[in-house]
């Protein structure tokens, strides 16, 4: 009986991640922003003022990556860093005009690459790779924990 550990998916995945992302800048690089840059600046469009190491959390990245990514964003003119009120060794991170500006496009960029990647899939079906992509990711967080557990000797 064939089991469902069994069943090879991980090339799979890299490969849709790969062509997603390789189609996703081809169409967006007429803004000028990497794919880093964008989710940043999409981020920060939907919760202004956030801070640098929050910023890195929601991204899933290391605080020391997003810091370069939020230096070229403010140096190509797309977030300003105000401080922060209640704390002075701390700063705030805001989208400008100008980043305003080209969010709508490129959300619209990604929808379409979106509509694209899904022809010939039902709602229903997406629906069900979706749930069945995020209890994949749950499990692999799960591991998360219980390796770093295992590897402190608890």
């Amino acid at each position: 009986m064939a089991k469902t550990e069994d069943i090879s998916f991980g090339y799979l995945l890299n490969d849709v991640t790969l062509l997603f992302r390789k189609h996703f800048d081809r169409r967006a690089v007429k803004f000028g922003l990497t794919r880093a840059q964008w989710r940043a600046t999409k981020m920060l469009h939907h919760r202004e003022g956030l801070r640098q190491t929050e910023l890195a959390e929601l991204l899933e990245m290391e605080p020391i990556a997003v810091g370069r990514v939020i230096d070229r964003l403010q140096a190509a003119g797309f977030v300003e860093r105000r401080p922060d009120p209640k704390d002075r060794r701390a700063w705030r991170l805001y989208t400008t005009e100008q980043a305003r500006v080209i969010v709508g496009d490129m959300e619209l960029i990604a929808r379409d690459l979106r509509h694209d990647a899904t022809t010939g899939i039902t709602h229903a079906e997406m629906t069900q790779a979706i749930t069945v992509l995020n209890r994949i990711k749950e499990n692999l967080q799960a591991l998360d924990v219980t390796e770093s557990v295992q590897d402190r000797g608890e």
